[in-house]
Protein backbone atom coordinates (compact mmCIF):
# COMPACT_ATOMS: atom_id res chain seq x y z
CA UNK A 1 0.00 0.00 0.00
CA UNK A 2 1.25 3.63 -1.35
CA UNK A 3 1.14 6.21 1.50
CA UNK A 4 2.91 9.88 1.93
CA UNK A 5 4.89 10.25 -0.82
CA UNK A 6 3.84 7.50 -2.88
CA UNK A 7 0.60 8.05 -2.97
CA UNK A 8 -0.33 9.47 -6.62
CA UNK A 9 -2.89 11.74 -7.91
CA UNK A 10 -4.07 10.66 -11.41
CA UNK A 11 -5.52 13.59 -13.64
CA UNK A 12 -6.85 12.65 -17.38
CA UNK A 13 -7.15 16.70 -18.41
CA UNK A 14 -4.57 17.58 -21.23
CA UNK A 15 -4.27 21.28 -19.68
CA UNK A 16 -4.16 19.12 -15.92
CA UNK A 17 -4.16 22.26 -13.45
CA UNK A 18 -5.43 25.30 -15.79
CA UNK A 19 -8.53 22.83 -16.96
CA UNK A 20 -9.44 22.00 -13.39
CA UNK A 21 -8.70 25.76 -11.95
CA UNK A 22 -10.96 27.22 -14.59
CA UNK A 23 -14.17 24.33 -14.26
CA UNK A 24 -13.92 25.28 -10.49
CA UNK A 25 -14.20 28.87 -11.14
CA UNK A 26 -17.41 28.16 -13.05
CA UNK A 27 -18.56 26.75 -10.22
CA UNK A 28 -20.10 29.38 -8.17
CA UNK A 29 -22.42 29.23 -5.12
CA UNK A 30 -26.34 29.42 -5.34
CA UNK A 31 -28.28 29.12 -8.31
CA UNK A 32 -25.29 27.40 -10.39
CA UNK A 33 -25.04 24.80 -7.71
CA UNK A 34 -29.00 23.83 -8.23
CA UNK A 35 -29.39 20.28 -9.94
CA UNK A 36 -29.54 20.81 -13.85
CA UNK A 37 -31.92 18.84 -16.04
CA UNK A 38 -30.33 16.85 -18.59
CA UNK A 39 -33.34 16.66 -20.32
CA UNK A 40 -33.42 20.13 -21.55
CA UNK A 41 -31.69 19.80 -25.05
CA UNK A 42 -33.49 22.65 -26.74
CA UNK A 43 -35.15 25.63 -25.79
CA UNK A 44 -37.51 27.65 -27.39
CA UNK A 45 -34.40 30.35 -27.76
CA UNK A 46 -32.57 27.29 -29.54
CA UNK A 47 -30.04 26.91 -26.75
CA UNK A 48 -28.67 23.63 -26.01
CA UNK A 49 -27.58 22.37 -22.49
CA UNK A 50 -23.92 22.43 -22.37
CA UNK A 51 -20.94 20.38 -21.59
CA UNK A 52 -20.40 21.69 -17.76
CA UNK A 53 -24.36 21.23 -16.82
CA UNK A 54 -23.90 17.46 -17.47
CA UNK A 55 -20.19 17.45 -15.90
CA UNK A 56 -21.96 19.62 -12.82
CA UNK A 57 -24.90 17.21 -12.31
CA UNK A 58 -22.78 14.30 -12.71
CA UNK A 59 -20.28 15.42 -9.95
CA UNK A 60 -22.84 16.50 -7.57
CA UNK A 61 -24.16 13.39 -8.11
CA UNK A 62 -20.52 11.21 -7.51
CA UNK A 63 -19.98 12.67 -4.22
CA UNK A 64 -23.48 12.54 -3.30
CA UNK A 65 -23.04 8.73 -3.53
CA UNK A 66 -19.47 8.23 -2.21
CA UNK A 67 -20.48 10.25 0.79
CA UNK A 68 -23.98 8.34 1.40
CA UNK A 69 -23.66 6.05 4.13
CA UNK A 70 -24.72 2.20 4.96
CA UNK A 71 -27.88 3.58 6.27
CA UNK A 72 -28.75 6.34 3.60
CA UNK A 73 -27.90 3.95 0.98
CA UNK A 74 -30.51 1.34 2.33
CA UNK A 75 -33.25 4.58 3.36
CA UNK A 76 -32.51 5.42 -0.35
CA UNK A 77 -32.84 2.14 -2.03
CA UNK A 78 -34.98 0.41 -0.49
CA UNK A 79 -37.17 -1.03 -3.52
CA UNK A 80 -33.47 -1.59 -5.55
CA UNK A 81 -32.57 -4.03 -2.41
CA UNK A 82 -35.79 -6.10 -3.04
CA UNK A 83 -35.73 -5.98 -6.66
CA UNK A 84 -32.38 -7.33 -6.26
CA UNK A 85 -33.11 -10.00 -3.85
CA UNK A 86 -35.95 -11.41 -5.81
CA UNK A 87 -33.92 -11.62 -9.20
CA UNK A 88 -30.85 -13.22 -7.19
CA UNK A 89 -32.82 -15.50 -6.05
CA UNK A 90 -32.95 -17.67 -9.46
CA UNK A 91 -29.34 -18.76 -8.33
CA UNK A 92 -30.74 -20.78 -5.65
CA UNK A 93 -31.99 -23.22 -7.70
CA UNK A 94 -28.73 -23.78 -9.36
CA UNK A 95 -27.01 -24.23 -5.89
CA UNK A 96 -29.65 -26.90 -5.27
CA UNK A 97 -29.18 -28.78 -8.54
CA UNK A 98 -25.55 -28.97 -7.69
CA UNK A 99 -26.25 -30.13 -4.03
CA UNK A 100 -28.45 -32.72 -5.44
CA UNK A 101 -26.10 -34.15 -8.15
CA UNK A 102 -23.22 -34.19 -6.07
CA UNK A 103 -24.73 -35.68 -2.46
CA UNK A 104 -27.00 -38.09 -4.85
CA UNK A 105 -23.51 -39.99 -5.64
CA UNK A 106 -23.80 -40.88 -1.74
CA UNK A 107 -27.56 -41.80 -1.89
CA UNK A 108 -27.90 -45.45 -1.83
CA UNK A 109 -31.11 -45.34 -3.42
CA UNK A 110 -29.76 -43.38 -6.19
CA UNK A 111 -26.91 -45.57 -6.72
CA UNK A 112 -29.16 -48.88 -6.90
CA UNK A 113 -31.18 -47.17 -9.56
CA UNK A 114 -28.34 -45.59 -11.78
CA UNK A 115 -24.80 -46.69 -10.57
CA UNK A 116 -23.29 -50.64 -11.35
CA UNK A 117 -22.43 -53.17 -8.63
CA UNK A 118 -19.36 -53.71 -7.29
CA UNK A 119 -17.37 -55.76 -4.69
CA UNK A 120 -16.38 -53.49 -1.79
CA UNK A 121 -12.86 -53.95 0.05
CA UNK A 122 -15.27 -56.39 2.52
CA UNK A 123 -16.37 -58.35 0.55
CA UNK A 124 -19.88 -57.07 -0.09
CA UNK A 125 -21.74 -55.79 -2.97
CA UNK A 126 -23.07 -52.06 -3.23
CA UNK A 127 -24.04 -49.98 -6.11
CA UNK A 128 -21.78 -46.92 -6.88
CA UNK A 129 -22.07 -44.82 -9.93
CA UNK A 130 -19.15 -44.68 -11.59
CA UNK A 131 -16.10 -42.38 -11.68
CA UNK A 132 -16.56 -41.61 -15.61
CA UNK A 133 -20.53 -40.93 -15.15
CA UNK A 134 -19.98 -38.62 -11.97
CA UNK A 135 -17.76 -37.05 -14.12
CA UNK A 136 -20.20 -36.95 -16.65
CA UNK A 137 -23.53 -35.64 -14.78
CA UNK A 138 -21.49 -33.08 -12.94
CA UNK A 139 -20.13 -31.55 -16.10
CA UNK A 140 -23.07 -31.82 -17.97
CA UNK A 141 -24.44 -28.66 -16.04
CA UNK A 142 -21.17 -26.71 -16.42
CA UNK A 143 -21.47 -27.46 -20.21
CA UNK A 144 -24.67 -26.28 -20.64
CA UNK A 145 -24.12 -23.06 -18.04
CA UNK A 146 -20.99 -21.94 -20.92
CA UNK A 147 -23.45 -22.27 -23.74
CA UNK A 148 -25.94 -20.24 -21.56
CA UNK A 149 -23.37 -17.71 -20.49
CA UNK A 150 -21.95 -17.11 -24.31
CA UNK A 151 -26.13 -16.94 -25.52
CA UNK A 152 -26.42 -14.26 -22.45
CA UNK A 153 -23.63 -12.00 -23.87
CA UNK A 154 -25.79 -11.46 -26.89
CA UNK A 155 -28.87 -11.80 -25.84
CA UNK A 156 -29.58 -9.73 -22.76
CA UNK A 157 -27.63 -6.97 -24.05
CA UNK A 158 -30.11 -6.56 -26.94
CA UNK A 159 -33.47 -7.49 -24.94
CA UNK A 160 -32.69 -6.12 -21.62
CA UNK A 161 -31.99 -8.36 -18.19
CA UNK A 162 -35.86 -8.73 -16.96
CA UNK A 163 -36.57 -10.48 -20.32
CA UNK A 164 -34.13 -12.73 -20.49
CA UNK A 165 -34.28 -13.65 -17.54
CA UNK A 166 -38.29 -14.51 -17.60
CA UNK A 167 -37.34 -16.33 -20.85
CA UNK A 168 -34.55 -19.35 -19.40
CA UNK A 169 -37.55 -19.34 -16.03
CA UNK A 170 -39.42 -20.63 -18.60
CA UNK A 171 -37.09 -22.91 -20.63
CA UNK A 172 -35.93 -24.15 -17.47
CA UNK A 173 -39.49 -24.99 -15.97
CA UNK A 174 -39.91 -28.12 -18.87
CA UNK A 175 -36.57 -28.87 -18.72
CA UNK A 176 -37.27 -29.82 -15.11
CA UNK A 177 -39.32 -32.34 -16.21
CA UNK A 178 -36.74 -34.45 -17.61
CA UNK A 179 -34.84 -34.45 -14.72
CA UNK A 180 -38.65 -36.19 -12.72
CA UNK A 181 -38.95 -39.10 -15.62
CA UNK A 182 -35.30 -39.78 -15.70
CA UNK A 183 -35.04 -43.54 -16.69
CA UNK A 184 -31.11 -43.85 -16.50
CA UNK A 185 -28.13 -41.90 -16.83
CA UNK A 186 -28.38 -40.54 -20.54
CA UNK A 187 -31.48 -38.92 -19.53
CA UNK A 188 -29.67 -37.03 -16.37
CA UNK A 189 -26.97 -36.42 -18.49
CA UNK A 190 -29.52 -34.55 -20.89
CA UNK A 191 -31.31 -33.04 -18.47
CA UNK A 192 -28.09 -31.20 -16.42
CA UNK A 193 -26.89 -30.10 -20.06
CA UNK A 194 -30.43 -28.24 -20.76
CA UNK A 195 -30.89 -26.88 -17.69
CA UNK A 196 -27.36 -25.77 -17.31
CA UNK A 197 -27.94 -23.04 -20.15
CA UNK A 198 -30.30 -20.84 -18.33
CA UNK A 199 -28.52 -21.32 -14.78
CA UNK A 200 -25.79 -19.59 -16.97
CA UNK A 201 -27.26 -17.24 -17.74
CA UNK A 202 -28.24 -16.28 -13.80
CA UNK A 203 -24.82 -16.62 -13.39
CA UNK A 204 -24.00 -12.98 -14.69
CA UNK A 205 -27.24 -11.31 -15.40
CA UNK A 206 -27.96 -11.50 -11.43
CA UNK A 207 -24.05 -9.81 -10.47
CA UNK A 208 -24.69 -7.04 -13.21
CA UNK A 209 -28.02 -6.00 -12.56
CA UNK A 210 -27.28 -5.97 -8.57
CA UNK A 211 -24.00 -3.74 -8.90
CA UNK A 212 -26.16 -1.39 -11.77
CA UNK A 213 -29.86 -0.85 -9.30
CA UNK A 214 -27.45 0.19 -5.91
CA UNK A 215 -25.15 2.55 -5.25
CA UNK A 216 -21.84 2.23 -3.99
CA UNK A 217 -22.41 2.42 -0.40
CA UNK A 218 -24.20 -0.89 -0.97
CA UNK A 219 -22.81 -3.20 -3.85
CA UNK A 220 -20.92 -4.58 -1.88
CA UNK A 221 -23.84 -6.11 0.25
CA UNK A 222 -26.28 -6.67 -3.35
CA UNK A 223 -23.62 -8.13 -5.32
CA UNK A 224 -22.11 -10.98 -2.41
CA UNK A 225 -25.64 -11.65 -1.45
CA UNK A 226 -25.95 -14.04 -4.63
CA UNK A 227 -23.45 -15.79 -2.94
CA UNK A 228 -25.70 -16.86 0.00
CA UNK A 229 -28.19 -17.88 -2.45
CA UNK A 230 -26.07 -20.14 -3.89
CA UNK A 231 -25.82 -21.49 -0.31
CA UNK A 232 -29.95 -21.19 0.42
CA UNK A 233 -29.97 -23.08 -3.14
CA UNK A 234 -27.23 -26.22 -1.05
CA UNK A 235 -29.15 -26.09 2.13
CA UNK A 236 -32.31 -26.60 0.88
CA UNK A 237 -31.16 -29.23 -1.25
CA UNK A 238 -29.35 -31.54 1.22
CA UNK A 239 -32.52 -30.76 3.67
CA UNK A 240 -34.72 -32.28 0.54
CA UNK A 241 -31.82 -35.17 0.36
CA UNK A 242 -31.54 -36.08 4.08
CA UNK A 243 -35.99 -35.68 4.56
CA UNK A 244 -36.22 -38.56 1.96
CA UNK A 245 -33.22 -41.08 3.53
CA UNK A 246 -36.05 -43.02 4.96
CA UNK A 247 -37.88 -44.12 1.60
CA UNK A 248 -36.84 -46.68 0.09
CA UNK A 249 -38.06 -46.47 -3.54
CA UNK A 250 -37.83 -43.77 -6.72
CA UNK A 251 -39.45 -41.67 -4.97
CA UNK A 252 -36.60 -40.87 -2.50
CA UNK A 253 -35.06 -38.91 -5.21
CA UNK A 254 -37.83 -38.35 -7.52
CA UNK A 255 -39.09 -35.48 -4.67
CA UNK A 256 -36.15 -34.30 -4.47
CA UNK A 257 -36.04 -32.70 -8.52
CA UNK A 258 -39.64 -32.49 -8.42
CA UNK A 259 -39.37 -29.46 -5.97
CA UNK A 260 -37.05 -27.48 -8.23
CA UNK A 261 -40.84 -26.45 -9.82
CA UNK A 262 -41.43 -24.53 -6.69
CA UNK A 263 -39.55 -21.83 -8.03
CA UNK A 264 -39.82 -20.46 -11.67
CA UNK A 265 -43.81 -19.45 -11.35
CA UNK A 266 -43.32 -16.92 -8.45
CA UNK A 267 -40.61 -15.52 -10.02
CA UNK A 268 -41.27 -15.05 -14.02
CA UNK A 269 -44.34 -12.88 -11.93
CA UNK A 270 -42.29 -10.89 -9.65
CA UNK A 271 -39.08 -10.10 -12.20
CA UNK A 272 -41.92 -8.82 -14.84
CA UNK A 273 -43.01 -6.29 -12.19
CA UNK A 274 -39.02 -5.29 -11.85
CA UNK A 275 -37.33 -2.05 -13.09
CA UNK A 276 -35.25 -2.61 -16.27
CA UNK A 277 -31.64 -1.41 -14.97
CA UNK A 278 -30.99 2.32 -15.44
CA UNK A 279 -27.54 1.71 -16.89
CA UNK A 280 -28.87 -0.87 -19.72
CA UNK A 281 -31.43 1.81 -20.69
CA UNK A 282 -28.89 4.86 -20.49
CA UNK A 283 -26.15 3.04 -22.77
CA UNK A 284 -28.95 2.17 -25.38
CA UNK A 285 -30.11 5.79 -25.15
CA UNK A 286 -33.63 5.42 -23.40
CA UNK A 287 -32.94 7.99 -21.03
CA UNK A 288 -36.34 9.22 -19.61
CA UNK A 289 -37.00 4.99 -19.34
CA UNK A 290 -33.67 5.28 -17.52
CA UNK A 291 -34.54 7.90 -15.16
CA UNK A 292 -38.29 6.13 -14.43
CA UNK A 293 -36.45 2.99 -13.89
CA UNK A 294 -34.63 5.18 -10.92
CA UNK A 295 -37.31 6.45 -9.81
CA UNK A 296 -38.85 2.96 -9.28
CA UNK A 297 -35.61 1.71 -7.19
CA UNK A 298 -35.51 4.51 -4.79
CA UNK A 299 -37.72 5.90 -2.45
CA UNK A 300 -36.94 9.83 -1.85
CA UNK A 301 -36.45 11.45 1.50
CA UNK A 302 -35.00 14.47 2.70
CA UNK A 303 -31.74 13.56 4.11
CA UNK A 304 -30.02 12.14 0.83
CA UNK A 305 -30.69 15.24 -0.99
CA UNK A 306 -31.30 12.45 -4.07
CA UNK A 307 -31.95 13.94 -7.58
CA UNK A 308 -32.66 11.67 -9.95
CA UNK A 309 -31.33 14.02 -13.13
CA UNK A 310 -28.44 14.13 -11.56
CA UNK A 311 -27.94 10.45 -11.49
CA UNK A 312 -28.69 9.91 -14.83
CA UNK A 313 -26.30 12.82 -15.79
CA UNK A 314 -23.43 10.74 -13.59
CA UNK A 315 -24.86 7.60 -16.00
CA UNK A 316 -24.49 9.34 -19.14
CA UNK A 317 -21.10 10.59 -18.29
CA UNK A 318 -19.22 7.43 -17.01
CA UNK A 319 -20.83 5.81 -20.37
CA UNK A 320 -19.58 8.47 -22.37
CA UNK A 321 -16.18 8.34 -20.95
CA UNK A 322 -16.32 4.29 -21.66
CA UNK A 323 -16.98 4.97 -24.52
CA UNK A 324 -14.04 6.96 -25.64
CA UNK A 325 -11.18 4.74 -23.34
CA UNK A 326 -13.63 1.36 -24.97
CA UNK A 327 -14.25 1.64 -28.92
CA UNK A 328 -15.95 -1.40 -29.19
CA UNK A 329 -18.49 -3.99 -26.76
CA UNK A 330 -17.61 -7.47 -28.68
CA UNK A 331 -16.37 -10.38 -26.84
CA UNK A 332 -13.05 -9.46 -29.03
CA UNK A 333 -13.13 -5.97 -26.93
CA UNK A 334 -12.51 -7.81 -24.10
CA UNK A 335 -9.20 -8.55 -25.08
CA UNK A 336 -7.79 -5.15 -26.35
CA UNK A 337 -5.88 -2.47 -24.45
CA UNK A 338 -6.58 -1.91 -20.90
CA UNK A 339 -9.85 -4.30 -21.02
CA UNK A 340 -7.41 -6.94 -21.44
CA UNK A 341 -5.97 -6.46 -17.61
CA UNK A 342 -9.74 -6.14 -16.53
CA UNK A 343 -10.67 -9.57 -18.40
CA UNK A 344 -8.05 -11.40 -16.93
CA UNK A 345 -8.91 -10.18 -12.93
CA UNK A 346 -12.50 -11.29 -13.47
CA UNK A 347 -11.48 -14.73 -14.88
CA UNK A 348 -8.91 -15.02 -12.40
CA UNK A 349 -11.27 -14.74 -9.79
CA UNK A 350 -13.98 -16.96 -10.44
CA UNK A 351 -11.11 -19.63 -11.17
CA UNK A 352 -9.87 -19.04 -7.85
CA UNK A 353 -13.14 -20.13 -6.06
CA UNK A 354 -12.63 -23.78 -7.82
CA UNK A 355 -8.78 -23.98 -7.72
CA UNK A 356 -8.88 -22.89 -3.68
CA UNK A 357 -10.68 -26.02 -3.07
CA UNK A 358 -14.27 -25.14 -3.66
CA UNK A 359 -14.87 -27.89 -5.94
CA UNK A 360 -13.34 -30.71 -3.49
CA UNK A 361 -15.79 -29.47 -1.13
CA UNK A 362 -18.60 -29.81 -3.44
CA UNK A 363 -18.12 -33.52 -2.83
CA UNK A 364 -18.33 -33.63 0.46
CA UNK A 365 -20.64 -36.30 1.43
CA UNK A 366 -18.99 -38.05 -0.77
CA UNK A 367 -15.61 -37.46 0.71
CA UNK A 368 -16.60 -37.79 3.87
CA UNK A 369 -17.66 -41.34 3.42
CA UNK A 370 -14.97 -41.87 1.46
CA UNK A 371 -12.79 -40.55 4.85
CA UNK A 372 -14.55 -42.99 7.16
CA UNK A 373 -17.72 -41.58 8.16
CA UNK A 374 -20.97 -43.93 7.94
CA UNK A 375 -23.79 -42.37 5.53
CA UNK A 376 -26.10 -40.63 7.60
CA UNK A 377 -23.18 -38.93 9.63
CA UNK A 378 -21.91 -37.74 6.63
CA UNK A 379 -25.03 -35.61 5.57
CA UNK A 380 -25.56 -34.24 8.74
CA UNK A 381 -21.67 -32.74 8.33
CA UNK A 382 -22.93 -31.73 5.24
CA UNK A 383 -25.67 -30.35 6.16
CA UNK A 384 -23.93 -28.14 8.62
CA UNK A 385 -21.04 -26.92 5.92
CA UNK A 386 -24.36 -25.57 3.72
CA UNK A 387 -25.87 -24.01 6.93
CA UNK A 388 -22.77 -21.80 6.62
CA UNK A 389 -22.48 -21.56 3.43
CA UNK A 390 -26.03 -19.69 3.53
CA UNK A 391 -25.62 -17.76 6.67
CA UNK A 392 -21.54 -17.24 5.97
CA UNK A 393 -22.03 -14.12 3.73
CA UNK A 394 -23.34 -12.15 6.77
CA UNK A 395 -20.09 -12.52 8.55
CA UNK A 396 -18.62 -11.16 5.41
CA UNK A 397 -21.18 -8.54 5.58
CA UNK A 398 -20.20 -7.83 8.97
CA UNK A 399 -15.64 -7.46 7.41
CA UNK A 400 -16.78 -5.13 4.88
CA UNK A 401 -19.00 -2.85 7.25
CA UNK A 402 -15.81 -3.04 9.47
CA UNK A 403 -13.68 -1.66 6.70
CA UNK A 404 -11.82 -4.79 5.54
CA UNK A 405 -11.46 -4.39 1.42
CA UNK A 406 -11.87 -6.68 -0.99
CA UNK A 407 -8.21 -7.78 -1.33
CA UNK A 408 -7.41 -8.04 1.75
CA UNK A 409 -9.88 -10.43 2.64
CA UNK A 410 -9.16 -12.37 -0.67
CA UNK A 411 -5.57 -12.99 0.03
CA UNK A 412 -6.21 -13.75 3.93
CA UNK A 413 -8.54 -16.11 2.85
CA UNK A 414 -6.73 -17.92 0.45
CA UNK A 415 -3.97 -17.97 3.23
CA UNK A 416 -5.89 -19.43 6.00
CA UNK A 417 -7.50 -22.34 3.07
CA UNK A 418 -4.19 -23.03 2.11
CA UNK A 419 -3.21 -24.55 5.65
CA UNK A 420 -6.60 -26.07 6.44
CA UNK A 421 -6.44 -27.79 2.97
CA UNK A 422 -3.19 -29.12 4.02
CA UNK A 423 -4.12 -30.33 7.59
CA UNK A 424 -6.83 -32.52 5.68
CA UNK A 425 -3.73 -33.89 3.87
CA UNK A 426 -2.24 -35.06 6.76
CA UNK A 427 -5.08 -36.54 8.68
CA UNK A 428 -5.05 -39.00 5.77
CA UNK A 429 -1.70 -40.35 7.78
CA UNK A 430 -3.70 -41.19 10.62
CA UNK A 431 -3.60 -45.06 11.54
CA UNK A 432 -6.95 -45.02 13.34
CA UNK A 433 -10.13 -43.90 10.64
CA UNK A 434 -12.96 -43.12 13.22
CA UNK A 435 -11.43 -40.49 15.09
CA UNK A 436 -9.72 -39.04 11.59
CA UNK A 437 -12.84 -38.90 9.80
CA UNK A 438 -14.86 -36.92 12.57
CA UNK A 439 -11.73 -34.85 12.49
CA UNK A 440 -12.30 -33.91 8.93
CA UNK A 441 -15.95 -33.88 8.86
CA UNK A 442 -14.87 -30.78 11.56
CA UNK A 443 -11.99 -29.46 9.44
CA UNK A 444 -14.39 -29.00 6.43
CA UNK A 445 -16.10 -27.19 8.39
CA UNK A 446 -13.76 -24.36 9.41
CA UNK A 447 -12.99 -24.53 5.52
CA UNK A 448 -16.41 -23.98 4.53
CA UNK A 449 -16.76 -20.98 7.19
CA UNK A 450 -13.72 -19.12 5.99
CA UNK A 451 -14.28 -19.34 2.49
CA UNK A 452 -17.56 -18.22 2.77
CA UNK A 453 -16.58 -15.40 5.07
CA UNK A 454 -13.76 -14.24 2.10
CA UNK A 455 -13.24 -15.76 -1.22
CA UNK A 456 -16.82 -17.27 -1.80
CA UNK A 457 -18.67 -14.27 -1.03
CA UNK A 458 -16.27 -11.50 -2.22
CA UNK A 459 -15.33 -12.67 -5.68
CA UNK A 460 -19.59 -11.54 -6.41
CA UNK A 461 -18.18 -8.29 -5.51
CA UNK A 462 -14.89 -8.44 -7.41
CA UNK A 463 -16.46 -9.39 -10.71
CA UNK A 464 -19.34 -6.89 -10.76
CA UNK A 465 -16.45 -3.71 -9.47
CA UNK A 466 -13.77 -4.50 -11.79
CA UNK A 467 -15.17 -5.14 -15.42
CA UNK A 468 -15.87 -1.99 -17.38
CA UNK A 469 -20.02 -1.14 -17.78
CA UNK A 470 -19.75 -1.07 -21.38
CA UNK A 471 -18.41 -5.20 -21.19
CA UNK A 472 -19.88 -6.42 -18.38
CA UNK A 473 -21.62 -8.34 -19.50
CA UNK A 474 -19.45 -9.89 -21.53
CA UNK A 475 -16.42 -9.68 -19.61
CA UNK A 476 -18.32 -11.42 -16.35
CA UNK A 477 -19.48 -13.87 -18.87
CA UNK A 478 -16.11 -14.67 -19.85
CA UNK A 479 -14.76 -14.86 -16.39
CA UNK A 480 -18.24 -17.46 -15.84
CA UNK A 481 -16.58 -19.31 -18.76
CA UNK A 482 -13.17 -19.89 -17.32
CA UNK A 483 -14.91 -20.40 -14.08
CA UNK A 484 -16.89 -23.33 -15.44
CA UNK A 485 -13.77 -24.64 -17.88
CA UNK A 486 -11.83 -25.59 -14.68
CA UNK A 487 -14.91 -27.12 -13.01
CA UNK A 488 -14.86 -29.41 -15.55
CA UNK A 489 -11.64 -30.00 -15.29
CA UNK A 490 -11.92 -30.65 -11.20
CA UNK A 491 -14.93 -32.08 -11.81
CA UNK A 492 -12.96 -34.71 -13.50
CA UNK A 493 -10.20 -35.28 -11.48
CA UNK A 494 -12.29 -35.04 -8.05
CA UNK A 495 -14.06 -38.12 -8.53
CA UNK A 496 -11.14 -40.14 -9.59
CA UNK A 497 -9.51 -38.66 -6.52
CA UNK A 498 -12.38 -39.97 -4.16
CA UNK A 499 -13.95 -42.93 -5.52
CA UNK A 500 -12.92 -46.16 -4.05
CA UNK A 501 -13.20 -48.07 -7.51
CA UNK A 502 -10.31 -45.59 -9.33
CA UNK A 503 -7.46 -43.61 -7.39
CA UNK A 504 -8.84 -43.95 -3.90
CA UNK A 505 -7.28 -40.65 -2.62
CA UNK A 506 -9.37 -39.87 0.54
CA UNK A 507 -7.97 -37.52 2.68
CA UNK A 508 -4.29 -36.93 0.40
CA UNK A 509 -6.79 -34.68 -2.00
CA UNK A 510 -5.98 -32.13 0.53
CA UNK A 511 -2.53 -31.87 -0.32
CA UNK A 512 -3.32 -31.27 -4.04
CA UNK A 513 -5.80 -28.66 -3.70
CA UNK A 514 -3.41 -27.10 -0.90
CA UNK A 515 -0.59 -26.82 -3.96
CA UNK A 516 -3.27 -25.34 -6.06
CA UNK A 517 -4.46 -22.91 -3.21
CA UNK A 518 -1.16 -21.54 -2.59
CA UNK A 519 -0.40 -20.56 -6.45
CA UNK A 520 -3.44 -18.95 -6.48
CA UNK A 521 -2.49 -16.71 -3.16
CA UNK A 522 0.34 -15.65 -5.20
CA UNK A 523 -1.61 -14.87 -8.25
CA UNK A 524 -4.25 -12.19 -5.99
CA UNK A 525 -1.15 -10.42 -3.90
CA UNK A 526 0.48 -9.51 -7.17
CA UNK A 527 -2.54 -8.70 -9.67
CA UNK A 528 -5.62 -8.33 -7.83
CA UNK A 529 -6.61 -4.74 -6.94
CA UNK A 530 -8.37 -3.04 -4.14
CA UNK A 531 -11.91 -1.95 -6.13
CA UNK A 532 -14.07 -0.60 -2.30
CA UNK A 533 -15.19 2.51 -2.77
CA UNK A 534 -14.50 3.63 -6.06
CA UNK A 535 -17.12 5.07 -8.40
CA UNK A 536 -17.49 2.81 -11.87
CA UNK A 537 -15.94 5.66 -13.71
CA UNK A 538 -12.72 6.10 -11.04
CA UNK A 539 -11.81 2.43 -11.83
CA UNK A 540 -12.43 3.18 -15.56
CA UNK A 541 -9.34 5.67 -15.05
CA UNK A 542 -7.20 4.06 -12.43
CA UNK A 543 -7.25 0.78 -15.09
CA UNK A 544 -6.41 2.91 -18.25
CA UNK A 545 -3.37 4.67 -15.93
CA UNK A 546 -2.23 0.94 -15.28
CA UNK A 547 -1.97 1.46 -11.76
CA UNK A 548 -0.24 -1.23 -9.63
CA UNK A 549 -2.83 -3.53 -8.11
CA UNK A 550 -0.89 -2.68 -4.51
CA UNK A 551 -1.84 0.76 -5.31
CA UNK A 552 -5.00 0.78 -6.33
CA UNK A 553 -6.35 2.05 -2.67
CA UNK A 554 -4.10 4.71 -2.14
CA UNK A 555 -4.52 6.38 -5.59
CA UNK A 556 -6.26 9.34 -5.84
CA UNK A 557 -8.52 10.44 -9.42
CA UNK A 558 -10.35 13.15 -10.33
CA UNK A 559 -12.86 11.21 -13.34
CA UNK A 560 -13.69 15.11 -14.02
CA UNK A 561 -10.87 16.47 -14.97
CA UNK A 562 -11.28 14.67 -18.31
CA UNK A 563 -12.17 16.27 -21.36
CA UNK A 564 -15.21 13.97 -22.71
CA UNK A 565 -15.50 14.58 -26.65
CA UNK A 566 -18.40 16.46 -27.68
CA UNK A 567 -19.81 14.20 -29.76
CA UNK A 568 -20.12 11.13 -27.80
CA UNK A 569 -22.51 13.14 -25.51
CA UNK A 570 -24.30 15.02 -28.28
CA UNK A 571 -25.47 11.65 -29.50
CA UNK A 572 -27.27 11.14 -26.12
CA UNK A 573 -29.01 14.54 -26.27
CA UNK A 574 -30.01 14.39 -29.76
CA UNK A 575 -31.60 11.01 -28.62
CA UNK A 576 -33.34 13.20 -25.75
CA UNK A 577 -34.18 15.20 -28.32
CA UNK A 578 -36.10 12.99 -30.50
CA UNK A 579 -37.64 11.57 -27.79
CA UNK A 580 -39.40 14.44 -26.43
CA UNK A 581 -40.86 14.82 -29.78
CA UNK A 582 -42.36 11.55 -30.34
CA UNK A 583 -43.16 12.18 -26.85
CA UNK A 584 -44.56 15.65 -27.52
CA UNK A 585 -46.34 14.18 -30.85
CA UNK A 586 -48.20 11.45 -28.76
CA UNK A 587 -49.70 13.68 -26.63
Amino acid sequence: MAVGSDEQDVNLAAGVDEKQSSAQQQKTPGPADEPVDIHKTETDDGKRTNMSDIITNARLATEKEQSMSLLQGIKLYPKAIGWSILISTCIVMEGYDVSLINNFYGFSQFNRKFGEPFVNSEGKTEYQVTAAWQAGLSNGAVVGEIIGLMINGYVSERFGYRWTVVGCLALLTAFISIFFTAQNVIHLQVAEILCGIPWGVFQTLTITYASEVCPVALRGYLTTYINACWGFGQLIGIGAIVGNRWRTDEWAYRIPYAIQWVWPVPLIVGIILAPESPWWQVRHGRLEEAKKSLLRLTSLNRETNFDADETIAMMVHTTALENKITQGASFLDCFKGVDLRRTEIVCMCWAIQNLSGNSFSNYSTYFLQQAGLEESKAYYFALGQYAINSVGVLGAWGLITCGFGRRTLYLTGLALLFLILLVLGFLGLAPDRDPASLATGAIMLVWALIYQLTVGTVCYSLVAEISTRRLQIKTVVLGRVLYNIVGIICGVLTPYMLNPSAWDWGNYAGFFWAGSCFLCLVYTYFRVPEPAGRTFAELDLLFEKRISARKFASTKVDVFAEEVEGDVLDRYRNQVTISHVHHGKET
